[in-house]
């Protein structure tokens, strides 16, 4: 299922570099800006027409694997699933909130922000994070209540979530793995979400599927990881009309 030795590779290769490219301190991240509700989330709509029936709206809210890093427009995996609900018959548009460097605490900053913005309440929340953490070594507990706290937010309000996981390499140890990786499941099983458990499943390890820096999948890459989101997001939304 997964690949570690080159996942364990990148891992020491972004934070060497890429971190740097992704730009995005976790610390004091910058405030969206108040004047526009489109730019807030980063809004990216696939342009495959809708099929007839009700729109089923979902915030996809999630780091650089959703915003589409090193990617064309149109090319990321909330692009890739909106493409592939429409084409299923589904009647959906995926927000992308997707901001590349965020970690779970600058998420948790901005994560009520985007959904203010939001032209109504979604249907779901595609919610992606973690990743930054693991790269950062920020301690799972910071983690787990970040991801938490925007649990909560999404049920104050109503608002089914879907999770899509990440896992630590097992360079990291095996202690921080255990409490790492269970937060997904702990967190699906305690609010009730549908999970996803690893989002770079059947991806990571397989150049093919990946850029140059062995993290990123690249567009054939966020094709596989769509084909296999994508019934999960349709079980998650109920029965399609």
């Amino acid at each position: 299922m997964r690949r570690w030795p080159l996942y364990g590779g990148g891992l020491a290769l972004l934070q060497a570099g890429l971190l740097a490219g992704c730009d995005r301190t976790p610390e004091v991240p910058a405030p969206p800006p108040a004047t526009n509700a489109v730019s807030p989330v980063a809004a990216q709509v696939a342009t495959t027409p809708a099929p007839q029936g009700p729109e089923r709206l979902i915030l996809a809210f999630g780091d650089s694997l959703y915003a589409g890093y090193g990617l064309d427009r149109g090319q990321s995996l909330p692009d890739t699933l909106q493409n592939r609900l429409r084409n299923d018959g589904i009647n959906a548009t995926i927000v992308n909130a997707g901001v590349s460097g965020d970690t779970s605490a600058a998420g948790r900053q901005r994560f009520a922000f985007a959904l203010d913005n939001m032209k109504r309440k979604p249907d779901l929340i595609l919610l992606g994070l973690g990743g930054n953490d693991v790269l950062r070594q920020i301690s799972p507990d910071e983690t787990r209540a970040n991801m938490t706290a925007m649990m909560d937010e999404a049920k104050r309000r109503g608002i089914p979530v879907m999770l899509t996981g990440m896992m630590a390499p097992p360079n990291l140890g095996p202690e921080y793995s255990r409490q790492f990786n269970g937060i997904w499941t702990d967190l699906a099983t305690s609010y009730h979400a549908t999970l996803y458990p690893f989002i770079l499943d059947g991806v990571i390890g397989d150049a093919a599927l990946m850029q140059a820096d062995h993290v990123h999948p690249n567009r054939t890459g966020v094709d596989r990881i769509a084909a296999r989101v994508a019934p999960v997001l349709e079980s998650a939304l109920g029965q399609p009309r």
